[in-house]
């Protein structure tokens, strides 16, 4: 099929979802992604342009915004908004994270929505797509007055999720101590004890590596890239951005796996110890944002190496960039950067976190290209493995958790190779994308116009 038909296809696409959805830039960028890898599936399918699946598949189920209200420690009336955005679950009970932080908007959570729909199916995990959250700002927010937001999120979230209806997770802003909250006083309202959210600490219900099972999946997968080409990651210099908890496990897995690491960001800036982030190094770094909730510039002070105030790490050389802070935080400059200096491979521990134009840059420009929904996948599989756990009424050890874990991201670099393979070798976007699209499309085909 030409390349010229396929692209005024998508143009005409994304225009009428674009006067659909004024103003939602992340949303329309994901869905333009997405439309130019499955666009030539739609065309040679008569099925999927007669029932419009495309159509359908960009538009959420349903969306659910209302107003947290809740007292600060100063017993001052505090107001915030929050949503829950239900977007597909043609394959399963909704499944997506909920992210506090000033930022959340309706189109962050649409753009985050659609992609877990993809990236849920990759896992071939039985879970439709969903995201969720509110433009609270956890930082410098007491324990008590996070008590009381989560507590008060939770009395009108409850009449919109369930077991077998919709599982929310965490995302940015939402940890073990918002989970927490969150899980008791659902508990408390409803009076069940069930796997209503996934993330939860160990004493009631959580699962062993789910907190690093995003980092360690992202590592995983980019090792299949590599192993794909006859490399690995052994001996390889990786530049990471972030510091929070998949920034740190993905730096943790590629140590175990023979990298050096020698990066990591936060919002302030970013270091570079050329010596390598080693198992110690990397424990203060868990202390200081974890715990102490610290900026990296005490790291520079402490091992006396380089600290860029307002720097991004894609500058510094390295053999393989693991952007695992946010949307959108590495873009054509950075990516030409990584370019020039030799980078192999690129995978997202973030969502979205290249620009548009930077992944196709990259791609172009034969690094290998890890998308977000098939490289950041482990988190959301591990959440599935919980919500197995919590059906069954069991725990798994921490190998077997592993172990799926491990064979999961396999399995979801086999769909990106036969979907995506090519003659100038695999495009892991077209991989991903497509491979997911037709698991949805497929599932909504078969319920019929509902």
């Amino acid at each position: 099929m030409a390349e010229a038909q396929i692209e005024a296809e998508v143009t005409r696409f994304v225009a009428g979802l674009e006067r659909r959805n004024q103003g939602e830039t992340e949303f329309h960028q994901a869905v333009r992604e997405v439309a130019r890898s499955v666009m030539p599936l739609v065309l040679d399918d008569p099925r999927y342009r007669e029932a419009r699946i495309l159509e359908r598949m960009t538009e959420p189920d349903r969306i659910v915004i209302f107003r947290v209200s809740w007292e600060d420690d100063e017993h001052n009336v505090r107001v915030n908004r929050a949503w829950r955005v239900q977007f597909n679950n043609s394959v399963g009970p909704y499944k997506g994270g909920l992210r506090f932080h000033p930022s959340v908007n309706m189109s962050i959570l649409k753009f985050l929505g659609f992609e877990q729909c993809f990236k849920n199916a990759l896992t071939g995990l039985p879970m439709g797509g969903a995201k969720g959250g509110a433009n609270f700002n956890p930082k410098g927010k007491s324990d008590r007055e996070v008590m009381r937001f989560c507590q008060s999120l939770m009395v009108e979230l409850h009449r919109h999720i369930g077991e077998d209806t919709d599982v929310p997770a965490g995302d940015i802003g939402v940890g073990a101590r918002e989970i927490s909250f969150l899980f008791g006083q659902y508990k408390r309202m409803v009076n069940r004890f069930t796997g209503i959210l996934t993330g939860k600490g160990l004493a009631f219900g959580g699962s062993l590596v789910r907190r690093e099972a995003t980092g360690y999946g992202c590592v995983y997968f980019t090792e299949d890239m590599l192993n794909h080409r006859d490399d690995s990651l052994d001996g390889k210099t990786c530049a990471v951005s972030g510091a929070g908890n998949v920034a740190i496990y993905t730096a943790e897995k590629a140590l175990a796996m023979g990298a050096k690491v020698v990066t990591l960001s936060d919002s302030d800036g970013v270091i570079y110890d050329p010596d390598g982030i080693d198992g110690d190094k990397l424990a203060f770094v868990h202390d200081l944002k974890e715990v102490r909730r610290g900026r990296l510039s005490e790291y520079a002070e402490r091992y006396r190496c380089q600290y860029v105030a307002g720097g991004r790490p894609w500058h510094f050389p390295c053999d393989v960039a693991f952007p695992c802070a946010t949307q959108n935080e590495l873009d054509e400059d950075d990516a030409r950067a990584l370019i020039d200096g030799g980078c192999l491979a690129v995978a997202e521990g973030a969502n979205m976190p290249c620009t548009s134009e930077a992944a196709r840059l990259l791609r172009r420009s034969g690094v290998l290209f890890g998308p977000g929904k098939a490289a950041n996948a482990g988190g959301v599989a591990v959440s599935g493995l919980e919500q197995s756990q919590n059906a069954l009424r069991i725990s798994w050890s921490r190998d077997e958790v592993d172990r799926r874990l491990r064979q999961i991201m396999s399995d979801i670099h086999s769909k990106c190779v036969e979907h995506g393979a090519g003659p100038h070798g695999v495009d892991y976007v077209d991989g991903a994308n497509r491979a997911g699209f037709v698991k949805v499309a497929e599932a909504m085909l078969a319920y019929g116009i509902v």
